[in-house]
């Protein structure tokens, strides 16, 4: 095995797995506390990423745009959960699947009608643009590296803001019992919609990130949704530990076995059979992960503590 493409490769699941966390943990947020199920937050995520694009043509500066985009999609978030999402908080989980799912055909529209049917291409600064070299035969792209350290320095931001701070506190006291949290003179609605406006701003930073590599184009957020749900689902759901580790494990099984499972057929099956059946199964491999952890743990592999 080439140990050179192994460790490109595993940088590579790094990265998958923590633009992943940043989806899941906004979805964890608003699953976990509100009770309330999202489909629209693919939707959130797309539009961090047609909103830093635009911003990033408009001032020439990509982090710029980053640090204006984040305010703008919260501040969608927030209309959307005082418009939508409020209304819906003790109907049952259907009707905020029927209607979070007539969102992203609206806001996938809004998004048509604004900048069209084309993706749209972000560049890069010089400065993000290079390759870090280790070695003789290690080179690293640095924007990927930067996408690691931003995932991981919001992991560590959201477990000091949930563990460590009174905000932190009121949450998982709103998730425990909300109703006890407004007898006590906290405006419950007020709190609920910081924390929409928090998950739909991470899963607007992680379309931010992703916009350089892939583009912003209409629909991207529709697949990377059903993958943070197999995240949430794996991991526990409303365990924000376990957002983290199922990303993670998600993102490397994935990106490993898109690179390495022909290789690991060959050892039992002719080249021709394995170069054929890899890559059905490794797109099923997530999959594959998620019924067996049902099958094993189905509360996940870190469920949140209840009394």
């Amino acid at each position: 095995m080439d140990i050179a493409l192994l460790v490109l490769q595993t940088l590579n699941g790094l990265q998958l797995g923590l633009l992943l966390f940043l989806v899941a943990s906004g979805l964890t947020l608003v699953f976990g506390i509100l009770d309330f199920v999202n489909l629209a937050h693919g939707a959130l995520y797309m539009l961090g990423a047609f909103v830093c694009a635009s911003l990033t043509l408009a001032t020439g500066s990509f982090l710029l745009a980053v640090l204006l985009a984040l305010p703008i999609t919260g501040a969608a978030g927030y209309v959307i959960e005082r418009v939508v999402a409020r209304n819906l908080y003790q109907r049952d989980h259907l009707d905020q699947v029927l209607a979070t799912f007539g969102l992203i055909l609206v806001i996938d529209t809004l998004v048509h009608i604004l900048w069209g049917p084309e993706g749209m291409a972000v560049p890069l600064p010089d400065i993000l643009e290079g390759q870090l070299r280790v070695g003789e035969n290690f080179v690293l792209p640095v924007y990927r590296l930067v996408i690691i350290g931003t995932g991981l320095a919001v992991a560590a931001g959201l477990y000091w803001l949930v563990n460590f701070t009174r905000l932190g506190m009121l949450i998982r006291a709103g998730a425990s019992n909300r109703s006890m949290v407004s007898a006590l003179g906290v405006d419950i609605n007020t709190l609920f919609t910081f924390v929409f406006a928090l998950g739909a701003m991470l899963a607007g930073l992680a379309g931010m990130l992703i916009a350089p590599i892939t583009e912003a184009s209409i629909g991207m957020g529709n697949n990377i949704i059903i993958t943070a749900f197999v995240v949430i689902i794996v991991g526990g759901i409303g365990s924000m530990k376990g957002a983290f580790v199922g990303a993670l494990l998600i993102g490397l099984i994935d990106t490993l076995g898109r690179s390495f499972l022909d290789s690991f057929f060959e050892l039992f099956m002719s080249t021709a059979a394995a170069e054929t059946s890899a890559p059905a199964v490794s797109a099923m491999l997530i999959y594959i992960i998620m019924a067996a952890v049902l099958a094993v743990r189905p509360q996940g592999l870190f469920p949140p503590k209840v009394r």
